[in-house]
């Protein structure tokens, strides 16, 4: 699929954030169903699909990646999570369909279409990553009634500078 770019509002989110690296993902997804378990105690509405909300990239060292689950407004919230907000503005994006591990992939062909039109992103590289402004996987694939991970889709959302 070609990527496209689209204007999004901000986002109100709950999100937890983890200091990892690529083979630690899964201390930042296993976040997931906590979270949604803590909001539906709480009465509280998920407001889109959960997303992973890239911080601080790093691929050879540490990256700082947080769960994210949308939310319709502000929610009180116990650490160690936090309410944030995801900001509006133009976002490329692109959905792909398959394993998780062919996003790498993905993200590398969304990079490079930008490129090729010079798009700028809304990202500051720094000594220790390139620190964006908004960078997300949207997970659009409820893993309990899809278990086959080569079926789950994905969204890509990267937001461009403004």
């Amino acid at each position: 699929m070609e990527p496209t770019i689209v204007q999004r509002p901000e986002q109100p989110y709950l999100g937890r954030r983890e200091s990892i690296t690529m083979t630690e993902f899964a201390r930042v997804a296993d976040h997931l169903p906590t979270m949604f378990a803590g909001l539906a105690s709480r009465g509280v509405p998920v407001a889109g699909a959960p997303f992973f909300r890239y911080r601080e990239i790093e691929m050879a060292a540490e990256m700082v990646v947080e769960a994210g689950i949308p939310v319709a407004g502000p929610v009180e919230v116990d650490g160690p999570g936090f309410a944030g907000t995801l900001p509006a503005g133009r976002y490329v994006t692109v959905a792909h369909v398959g394993h998780p591990d062919e996003l790498m992939a993905v993200t590398a062909r969304l990079l490079d279409w930008a490129q090729d039109r010079g798009l700028t992103w809304d990202m500051t590289p720094t000594p220790t990553g390139e620190v964006w402004g908004c960078r997300l996987e949207m997970l659009m694939t409820n893993p309990a009634e899809q278990p086959d991970m080569h079926q789950w889709e994905t969204v890509l959302l990267f937001k461009l500078a403004d």
